[in-house]
């Protein structure tokens, strides 16, 4: 399959340009305080609609200082070394999912220390409204042409601009669907019925670590890192080990914990509130 370049500027009014890549992160964030406020409103839910506004708030927050920063560290520092600025040009891509994982770790801390909720009770309700900004996020990496995976001759491989004349694994889909459609639909149905704290978040930890590595196998790693060892091993892949070990050791963890009444890690008011 060829493909013709998709333009990344949506909309040009003026000398303003909107971005596709920034209305895919608009659209994540908007789905998941939708969804947010509805899972809020359901009975025993434990969690208010202002508690959830107060929280993606900070996890937005997080979400692209933690992602812009960890894709500098772990993928390119010495470029933006030598042109600081560029860190501030985020409509030219350039997100770390691991990075951005460490800035929502850190807003869901200060979440949970001002609401005086555990660690656990907050990201337990927000992992499952995570998957939908990924698949909108590798939409957006789609469009911007960028992230795309080997040469292939599978009928649905893509001709990318700047990827040279073979078409090549659309990548940057497969992870559209695995981390943001499987992935969702696992959450919010093991989500909907009561689990022990830390579940739910292990099994976003899991299946996130799995579905990424997975797909790194068909995706060329970044030029300036290459395979780190073996011939196969990516940076994507050694940032997810980690991921993959606390998914296990939460789910092992809340498979011995006491159950709570409630669901989705919140202080439960009563019932079920399975949705």
């Amino acid at each position: 399959m060829n493909i013709f370049p998709i333009d990344p500027v949506a909309l040009t009014i003026g000398g303003l340009q909107l971005r596709w890549y920034g209305l895919m992160y608009l659209a994540g964030f908007a789905l998941g305080w939708g969804l947010g406020r509805w899972r809020a409103s359901r009975p025993g839910s434990g969690w208010t609609a202002h508690e959830v506004d107060d929280l993606l708030t900070c996890v937005m927050v997080g979400i692209i200082v933690g992602g812009r920063l960890g894709y500098v560290l772990f993928y390119d520092l010495p470029a933006y070394i030598h042109d600081p600025m560029e860190i501030l040009r985020v409509w030219n891509g350039g997100m770390s999912f691991h990075g951005g994982l460490l800035g929502v770790l850190a807003a869901f801390w200060y979440f949970a220390r001002s609401q005086k909720r555990t660690f656990l009770e907050v990201s337990d309700f927000i992992a499952p409204l995570i998957p939908q900004g990924l698949f909108f996020g590798r939409l957006g990496n789609f469009i911007n042409a960028e992230l795309w995976g080997k040469v292939s001759d599978a009928p649905w491989a893509v001709v990318f601009p700047g990827g040279g004349p073979l078409p090549r694994h659309p990548s940057q889909l497969y992870e559209a669907l695995l981390e943001g459609l499987v992935l969702f639909a696992l959450l919010w149905i093991f989500s909907g019925k009561k689990r022990k704290t830390g579940a739910v978040s292990g099994l976003f930890a899991l299946g996130y670590g799995l579905f990424r590595s997975g797909v790194e196998f068909v995706r060329v790693p970044d030029a300036h890192l290459g395979y780190l060892a073996m011939g196969w091993l990516t940076m994507g892949q050694v940032l997810c080990l980690p991921l993959i070990i606390a998914g296990i050791w939460l789910l092992w963890r809340s498979s011995s914990a006491p159950a709570k009444r409630g669901t989705h890690g919140g202080r439960a008011k009563g019932g079920s509130g399975a949705p």
